[in-house]
């Protein structure tokens, strides 16, 4: 059974910082893409960041310069730096593994910037 579970998410200030995880099991991490997406209220479902088994690294324009992923094989986690959090980037964050054709989601953790 493939679980991805998140956590790190809150409120914080307009310019502060908040670091997501996501802890995965049921898949064999270190051969999987690991990435991040989020859902503003009313709007789709958006790429924040993707890291691939390489750690080759792929960041939506909109964070781009204010966020970073990482990962860390030995632990099955994924991990989201956020810097300089703005108002607009007030979402639901999901966690997101594919491998081939395989794709899993987090129930996602909540991050609210207030202004």
């Amino acid at each position: 059974q493939v679980r991805l579970v998140e956590s790190g998410g809150g409120l914080v200030q307009s310019g502060g910082s908040l670091k997501l995880s996501c802890v995965a099991s049921g898949i064999n991490f270190r051969i999987w893409s690991m990435g991040w997406y989020r859902q503003p209220p009313g709007k789709q479902r958006e790429l924040v960041a993707l890291i691939d088994k390489e750690n080759v690294t792929n960041v939506g324009y909109a964070v781009k310069g204010r966020f970073s992923i990482s990962r860390d094989n030995a632990k099955n986690t994924v991990y989201l730096q956020m810097d300089g959090l703005k108002p607009e980037d007030t979402a639901d964050y999901f966690c997101y593994a594919a491998f081939q054709s395989a794709t899993y989601w987090g129930l996602g953790t909540q991050v609210t910037v207030s202004s």
